[in-house]
């Protein structure tokens, strides 16, 4: 991704087919410009050989706190900057694997925006997650206003950006913004073994579902039914397809070995 000994965001691929990137720009985990290059370089790379899912990280205290504040000087600046952050947060949400946010400590503005970014969001009981840019006298610029509102809901997502007020882990779980809290200790493992049961499913299928999904929430509820439509049509092509209706008639339901294929 980058020349440097100390890469500000890194790659792990591990044996049970997840990956795990790290993000790692000491002493906040601040989303600069240069780390939003290499998120996207990051996950471009993934595109070139998939894994079965992947888990996104940061630091213990910090999962991201926010964009670099130097960075912001003006219009023109802001547009290269935003232009950035959706470089990042689309080529997270175009991977066609299940991404996990795996959330310890602080998820606020840009940093929130990247885990809007991923399929779903797993916290520590002590994160926060919140998007502050109102107390700046600005506005979230890496999709906040409309990740947010998407995931839960125009009035909710207007109270969190018009007060930038941060939410706890409870609260961020009974909104909908996260979708499991675990303890600081074992949130690590969790999040590892939910995207290992993931990456053991049927990619292919996984991929198409997760398209299906995203697309079909892009337009009418007509459009999307056409997309589903196409797509349910397209997955019996698929090798796992026919592994899953063949173990199901032989063995019943949870016992086929899928190759992803």
């Amino acid at each position: 991704m980058n020349d440097s000994a100390s890469p500000l965001v890194s790659i792990e691929r591990r044996d049970d087919g997840v990956a795990v990137v790290r993000l790692q720009n000491p002493k906040v985990n601040a989303i600069s410009s240069e780390v939003l290059r290499q998120t996207r370089a990051a996950f471009e790379a993934l595109q070139d050989h998939l894994p079965g899912a992947v888990v996104i990280t940061g630091g213990d205290r910090f999962f991201a706190a926010g964009a670099d504040i130097t960075e912001f000087k003006g219009p023109d600046e802001a547009r290269v900057i935003g232009g950035l952050f959706l470089d990042a947060t689309n080529a997270i949400a175009a991977l066609p694997r299940p991404v996990i946010a795996s959330i310890a400590g602080f998820a606020l503005g840009g940093g929130c925006e990247l885990a809007l970014a991923c399929d779903f969001r797993v916290a520590a009981t002590t994160a926060k997650l919140g998007q502050p840019e109102i107390l700046l006298g600005i506005i979230p610029g890496g999709g906040g206003t409309q990740r947010l509102a998407r995931l839960v809901g125009s009035s909710r997502a207007k109270d969190l950006i018009f007060s930038g007020r941060q939410v706890k882990a409870p609260e961020a779980l009974q909104m909908g913004l996260v979708d499991r809290v675990a303890e600081p200790g074992d949130l690590e493992a969790e999040s590892l073994a939910w995207a290992a049961e993931l990456a053991a499913g049927p990619s292919a299928a996984i991929a198409l579902a997760k398209a299906a999904i995203d697309r079909g929430l892009e337009g009418t509820l007509a459009a999307g039914l056409d997309i589903e439509q196409d797509l349910f049509v397209e997955v019996f092509k698929t090798g796992d397809s026919r592994i899953g209706i063949e173990s199901f008639l032989e063995h019943g339901p949870g016992k086929a070995t899928f190759t992803g294929a």
